[in-house]
């Protein structure tokens, strides 16, 4: 029992790694939490230093989420890998580090996916690509994802549905006033600039 407590401990404080904060003041941006809606995620990072910072702490998000997949599994298999990941998310959202002021959850979601499945990491990526370009905003596409995750979770069994129906509702709280934007057609449009 006491590997499995160590495991969820060790995910959660690697998902509490605030990637896009310590990158942003790393490359001279300053304080993330200061600019556009405060949040430390990718899509904030975005808007301080383009499309290629942005895709750079997408990456080390992702990673933060695989490290803590693969901890999980390594202990007892692929569902408590995948219960390690939603810890990872609950650090990113939840981050010690930050008073608990952190992400939503997107970047290190897709993390989870790819480290439990590839193939849900495909649909998943392909079909927020698609949203994300065609409408230009993010949170639509996401807002799919969180639906669709389930359903591929217990697809591939019982335990590891469970836990992706907990990351996307919990993904699904974080992004709430997006949603409440989308539904009023007042959610901002992402520029998809390369470099800022």
């Amino acid at each position: 029992m006491i590997f499995y407590v160590f495991a969820i401990i060790v995910a959660y404080l690697l998902g509490s790694i605030p990637m896009g904060l310590l990158f942003t003041k790393l490359m001279g941006k300053g304080d993330l939490r200061k600019v556009g809606r405060g949040n430390i995620g990718a899509t904030n990072v975005m808007r301080v230093g383009g499309l290629r910072m942005a895709g750079l702490v997408w990456i080390l998000d992702m990673l933060k989420a695989i490290a803590a997949v693969w901890i999980g599994w390594s202990v007892s298999g692929v569902a408590f890998g995948a219960w390690c990941g939603f810890a990872a998310i609950v650090g990113h959202c939840y981050p010690v580090w930050l008073k608990f002021h952190g992400g939503k959850g997107i970047s290190s979601l897709f993390g989870v996916l790819l480290a439990v499945s590839p193939m849900s990491f495909a649909v998943c990526g392909i079909e927020w690509l698609l949203v994300a370009l065609t409408t230009g905003i993010s949170s639509f596409g996401a807002t799919i994802v969180f639906c669709l995750i389930p359903v591929l979770g217990f697809a591939i069994s019982v335990n590891v549905g469970w836990a992706f129906l907990a990351i996307g509702l919990l993904c699904m709280w974080r992004h709430r006033e997006n949603i409440k934007r989308l539904i009023h057609g007042t959610e901002s449009k992402i520029e998809w600039k390369w470099k800022k």
